[in-house]
């Protein structure tokens, strides 16, 4: 396979000159340049719009699906096709992932190309061609050393359904380009500025709230709730479907590597047996070798079981990334930046551009690393309940542990005891009472002052050795949060004030904005008024007899109809009757007057 993918180029580069070659330049060459005799051919192909695709969403994440074996490849930073220090194995990477986009170009060309009837059969071609390979490389060398029986067939079989379901996609594709030739259908119209979603969520801005409001089910309030006015775009549905499947063969490789180094610690413990049997369990190393091979026992049963956990986990945030992304646009759509550090409330344009680019291969690698060290981190903890909780019982030592679990339990039941007297003793004593009965808490003032002192010189001397706990706490709970939401790029596990530090929130923030300020549906909608508008006034102004075509019926002024659909948005939203402007007319004035008079009323 890695072989196939170098020779693949060539195929690629066809595919890809034949594109260039049709697709239209949107500006003629100039005539004293030398170039102008190839036309307006050989425009530049987009394979996929990372900002604003929302049509064929689930064919490009499809795509992007095909790519995770070699993914997987560069991940494992083992490309090296060429020979080179190790100080340059950074531009390796590189051009490993180049060559990796230059193979996998055609699909996504295909799937974007205007030209349906060409792209449809040079992309079913070219995918099945990588089908093809993919199931010789399956037959040559279905077994293996790690998961015995079929183990290329379970490292490939991601990528051979994402090929199956292209080979479906440009079948379906060059059908329907065919009936359009042959005129048995219309030629589909060209892709349109406003989406459907995004004109449904103007419109449900312009209704009155209480029109919204609708029973929610319990899957709505309790689980997840549809949008139908938001749809995710295409470089987030590709980015969860190539996550999902690499993080299935890390996975499968990180099982590999337990079946290896579980192999190894095997020999070691027979090992340790034959000198067990050899000094007959009279040796001074005796008890040091069983309790070794304890801890591999409960080393390798912690890892085992935690697998299925710390997998799901990961899963779970894949799906909280999305539910994330919506909640997130949404607000600062509404205009809401409050969710934001103060520092990324006006991020740097350039930053925010290369910030989109890096964000999906961000993702995924936050991802793998995340279930790695999540996996880790839950089989300490296992292994520290096998220790603390269920080897004790094995070894007859129940009691013994439940008389240390218990004064454990008691001790740390005192010091939070302790912490809280001291919160009611502070609110019972030390503070004036409250100014009105409506209130909810009492006044920060000072009572009884004497005793207060007293309280807190006696008290100070304690603190200190509760302090010391407290300091612990801190550094264990930050650890495990830390840990625990490593993958999770959407939030910061850095404190306030050192969050540009985290790259990969950054780069999430980065990508938001770029969203927000190209698929902002109040701002589509609004271009794509303007320039309706002015394609009417162009083809007014092209007819002759454009005059003709008007009713005879009584003409409205422009600023009538203005007024108009001012007064139905002031009556429609009272809360923008008071942001109007303050430098208004005495006729303005009145307007506005009155209508505050009906929103009160």
């Amino acid at each position: 396979m890695e072989l196939f993918l170098h020779y693949s180029l060539i195929p690629s580069f066809f595919i890809i000159l034949v594109l260039t070659f049709l697709q239209r330049q949107e500006h003629r060459r100039q005539r004293d340049d030398t170039t102008y005799l190839l036309g307006n051919h050989f425009g530049i192909i987009m394979p996929l719009d990372f900002v604003g695709t929302f049509s064929n969403r689930w064919s490009y994440g499809i795509a992007f699906g095909a790519t995770a074996n070699k993914i997987m490849f560069l991940f494992s930073e083992n490309y090296q096709s060429l020979r080179v220090p190790q100080w340059a194995q950074a531009f390796m990477l590189l051009i490993g992932g180049i060559e990796v986009g230059l193979s996998h170009f055609p699909f996504f060309a295909c799937l974007s190309s205007e030209f349906q009837l060409v792209s449809s059969v040079l992309g079913f071609s070219y995918s099945l061609i990588w089908f093809v390979v993919t199931v010789l490389q399956i037959a040559r060398c279905p077994h293996g050393q790690f998961l015995g029986r079929y183990e290329s067939l379970v490292f490939y079989w991601p990528s051979l359904l994402c090929l199956v379901f292209l080979l479906g996609r440009f079948l379906h594709m060059f059908v329907k380009a065919l009936r359009v030739h042959l005129g048995w259908e219309l030629q589909a119209e060209e892709k349109p500025i406003l989406e459907v979603h995004q004109a449904e969520h103007v419109k449900r801005l312009l209704r009155k709230p209480h029109l919204q409001e609708k029973k929610k089910s319990w899957l709505q309030t309790r689980i997840y709730e549809w949008d139908p006015c938001f749809q995710f775009p295409s470089r987030m549905i590709g980015t969860i479907v190539l996550a999902f499947i690499c993080l299935y063969l890390f996975i499968v490789l990180e099982f590999c590597m337990f079946v290896y180094v579980r192999d190894k610690l095997d020999v070691f413990e027979g090992k340790l047996e034959s000198y067990i049997d050899s000094k007959n369990q009279t040796g001074t190393l005796t008890l040091v070798i069983l309790q070794v091979k304890e801890l591999i026992s409960v080393a390798k049963g912690a890892w085992m079981v935690t697998i299925l956990p710390a997998s799901l986990t990961c899963v779970s945030y894949l799906f909280h990334i999305l539910a994330c992304y919506r909640k997130h646009m949404k607000r600062l759509w509404a205009g809401d930046k409050h969710f934001l550090p103060l520092k990324f409330h006006h991020p740097s344009s350039s930053k925010s551009v290369a910030a989109i680019a890096r964000y999906s291969g961000w993702q995924i690698a936050y991802i793998l690393w995340g279930y790695l060290i999540i996996h880790v981190m839950q089989s300490l903890c296992g292994m520290a309940i096998m220790y603390s909780l269920v080897l004790p019982i094995l070894h007859n030592q129940g009691l013994k542990m439940l008389q240390g679990l218990g004064i454990s339990i008691l001790t740390l039941s005192i010091i939070v005891g302790l912490m809280i007297l001291q919160v009611w003793i502070a609110a019972s004593f030390f503070l004036q009472p409250k100014l009105g009965t409506d209130d909810k808490q009492k006044p920060l003032a000072l009572n009884n002052r004497k005793a207060f002192h007293n309280f807190n010189y006696f008290l100070f001397f304690y603190n200190v050795l509760l302090g010391l706990g407290a300091c612990l706490s801190r550094l264990l709970i930050s650890c495990i949060l830390g840990t625990w939401l490593i993958a999770r790029i959407d939030r910061t596990i850095m404190q306030s004030g050192y969050e540009g530090a985290d790259m990969g929130f950054g780069a999430w923030i980065g990508m938001l904005y770029v969203d927000h300020y190209h698929t902002n549906p109040v701002l589509v909608s609004f271009c794509h008024i303007l320039i309706s508008v002015h394609r009417e006034r162009r083809l007014q102004q092209a007819s002759k007899y454009w005059c003709l075509n008007q009713s005879g019926g009584p003409r409205v002024s422009a600023r009538s109809k203005t007024r108009w659909l001012l007064l139905q948005t002031l009556s429609n939203n009272p809360r923008l009757i008071p942001l109007r402007k303050s430098k208004l007319g005495p006729s303005s004035w009145e307007f506005t007057q009155i209508l505050l008079t009906c929103s009160e009323s």
